[in-house]
This record gives C-alpha cells, sequence and structure tokens, in this order.
C-alpha cells in the first residue's frame, strides 16, 4: 500500500470506540490503511494518512467514525480517479489549478 502523509496532526478523523461494533468494514474501504484491528474493535493507525475521503465514514453503520469530507486535495484526486482528467481542487491563485 502507497505510504502518503499529508501535514501532520491535521486530518479531522475521529473514532469513537464505544460506538465501533467491530464489523471492519473501515478496515475493507480504507484506501491507506489508516485503521487497525485491536480487541475486536476499530482503532486508529496512521491518523496522518488519512486523505479525508470519508469512505469509512459513509461505511460506519454505527456512526462511530467521524471526518470532514473534501479537506485539500483528497477530493480532487478521488474525482479525477474516477471522472479521469487531471485533478483541480481550485485552490490555486487562479481558482482552477492543480496542488496536488
Amino acid at each position: 500500500m502507497l505510504s502518503l502523509r499529508y501535514l501532520p496532526n491535521v486530518a479531522t478523523l475521529e473514532l469513537d470506540a464505544k460506538k465501533c461494533n467491530g464489523c471492519k468494514m473501515c478496515l475493507f474501504v480504507c484506501p491507506h490503511e489508516v485503521f487497525a484491528y485491536e480487541h475486536k474493535r476499530a482503532v486508529i493507525a496512521d491518523k496522518d494518512a488519512c486523505m479525508e475521503c470519508s469512505a469509512c465514514a459513509v461505511n460506519c453503520e454505527p456512526g462511530a467514525i467521524t471526518v470532514q469530507k473534501g479537506v485539500g486535495c483528497a477530493e480532487a484526486v478521488i474525482n479525477s480517479m474516477i471522472n479521469g482528467g487531471d485533478p483541480t481542487c481550485d485552490c490555486g491563485e487562479d481558482n482552477n489549478s492543480c496542488c496536488c
């Protein structure tokens, strides 16, 4: 798996361990292996690898995971992979450039 890093200690990802039912869905859907499984529950193993795509939160049935989707350039990268073309995150000087 890729070992991508973003700005340290800025990811909005949060996990409420009390709500986790141990389904492991977050482990399956996370593209950067942010989560691990310990004592029949998910844990955040590498928060700085989180690209805030929100796949984990969307697929967390008990609502144990929260993350602010689309922060930074992650959304642009994901959309370009899905739709094709270059990522455009609109955070450049001309509001139509790629910073990814």
